[in-house]
């Protein structure tokens, strides 16, 4: 299958640290390619992979001062410019790719990576392809629309994450990014409760600058609460193989949440709030602890001896492994050409009933052509 793979440029594909989205990417991009598929990725020109690599941009936008706006809606545009050299486009921009899936033949399946809302969801009803979303919790969050594939989970390489069993540390661990919507400072008011010491590794959005520096920054006291900054590929398994737990205690409702998944994957057992897809991600008394309240939380934690750490590790096995997001993928890739091809048929017989009915010179037997054209399934009967 020749599959053009949409990336955003924010970051590389695969990320230095932080980019859940250009995570995924790199991950299914590479699994399809390891499967024979012919891939092109349309990415920062910094970004590593074994597909063909087409690029707007040298390298990643975030921290550049470059407009990502005009440089993502360059990127999409390549990539529609030479639409028939493909079977399909996987976009993972969202807004420029979902506001151009109408110009080309060539179908379009959009991943929903966040939630809609405002006048996003105006330009939703107005797309042009096929969407799916990474939980039943961000499906919930949308108005009805035709062209739903389903609902297909995230995934991460577990073999990459290292797995360790009950020898660890003591301290909690905070992993994510530092904005009020992952709630860091409701993590640092449970460690403050259960007496732990707590590890905070994450990045700091330009827009999330003031939070950092009034709600969490000032609590940093390098004992107890500490900030080790963001983490990067090494660090990140290496807290998450340490730690007692992992706190999210999330006031959003998150789509996914990867680092639920990286965090059982290493043994981790994950407490969180009750919020988006969380249920989903984390087994409820079985890798973790899916809770309402920060006194839950506290509670929590004194639990976690309860759960299996080897049982955190199959469960993302079993349901957030590269193999089984790729043939999901494969799937929803079969449907949406399956339909497309329904649909340009559909559009032919329109097309020759139209013709037939302004032609004074020729008659055409549009059941027949029905008959011809058509699945038998859809053919109109004489």
């Amino acid at each position: 299958m020749r599959i053009a793979m949409l990336s955003p440029l924010e970051m590389r594909v695969p990320p230095v640290a932080y980019g859940g989205t250009e995570l995924v990417v790199s991950l299914l991009t590479e699994e399809l390619v390891k499967r024979g598929h012919d891939v092109t990725l349309f990415a920062s020109g910094d970004s590593v992979t074994s597909a063909k690599l087409v690029s707007v941009c040298p390298r990643f936008l975030r921290g550049s001062g470059r407009d990502a706006g005009i440089l993502t809606m360059l990127n999409v545009v390549t990539c529609l410019e030479q639409s028939h050299k493909f079977d399909i486009i996987h976009n993972h921009t969202c807004f420029e790719g979902m506001s151009t899936a109408g110009l080309v033949r060539t179908p379009m399946l959009t991943t929903l990576h966040g939630g809609l809302h405002g006048d996003w969801l105006l330009l939703f009803q107005h797309y042009k392809g096929w969407y799916n979303t990474i939980s039943r919790s961000a499906k919930r969050l949308l108005p009805n629309k035709e062209r739903f594939v389903g609902v297909i989970y995230n995934a991460i390489d577990v073999k990459s994450y290292p797995f360790r069993g009950d020898d660890r540390e003591s301290y909690l661990l905070f992993l994510s990014r530092i904005s009020p919507e992952k709630g860091p400072h409701l993590a640092i008011e449970v460690a403050k409760k259960v007496g732990r010491r707590l590890v905070i590794a994450g990045n700091v959005h330009p827009v999330d600058q003031e939070y950092f520096e009034t709600m969490v920054l000032p609590r940093v006291d390098g004992g107890q609460i500490q900030y080790v900054g963001e983490a990067d590929y090494f660090q990140k398994r290496k807290l998450m193989s340490e730690a007692y737990c992992l706190l999210a205690p999330i006031t959003w409702d998150e789509p996914f949440g990867l680092f639920l998944a990286e965090a059982m994957a290493c043994g981790l057992p994950v407490i969180v709030f009750n919020r988006g897809a969380a249920p989903e991600v984390v087994k409820h008394g079985e890798t973790g602890f899916v809770v309402n309240t920060l006194d839950e939380m506290a509670d929590a934690v004194e639990l976690i001896p309860q759960i299996s750490r080897k049982r955190c590790r199959e469960w993302v096995q079993e349901h957030f492994d590269v193999p089984r997001m790729a043939d999901d993928y494969l799937r929803a890739y079969e449907q949406v050409l399956s339909e497309a091809n329904v649909k340009r048929e559909l559009e032919t017989i329109v097309t020759i009933e139209e013709f037939s009915q302004n032609s004074l010179d020729y008659t055409v037997d549009t059941n027949n052509l029905r008959k011809l054209v058509l699945p038998a399934n859809l053919a109109t009967p004489n």
